[in-house]
């Protein structure tokens, strides 16, 4: 049993000894869970929707297209 609560008494002493590493360890687990939960939360409670993307090429014409004249390098 001392092996399986050998973690928590040294996180325990930590906290109080040096406590910036208990909270660099709790940040650092909250920032997979975030990545999960805020998304929703976006969706759900502030109405956030995905802007539309942008678009990548220019649009063409839709009409004939006119032979071009008078560049000619002769």
């Amino acid at each position: 049993m001392s092996r399986i609560l050998q973690p928590f008494r040294f996180l325990h002493r930590m906290a109080h000894e040096q406590p910036v590493y208990l909270w660099s360890f709790g940040i650092g687990l909250t920032g997979p869970l975030l990545v999960i939960a805020v998304p929703e939360i976006r969706s759900k409670f502030f109405g956030w929707k995905p802007t539309e993307r942008l678009p990548t090429t220019y649009p063409v014409p839709q009409r004939e297209r006119r032979a071009v004249e008078g560049f000619e390098d002769a």
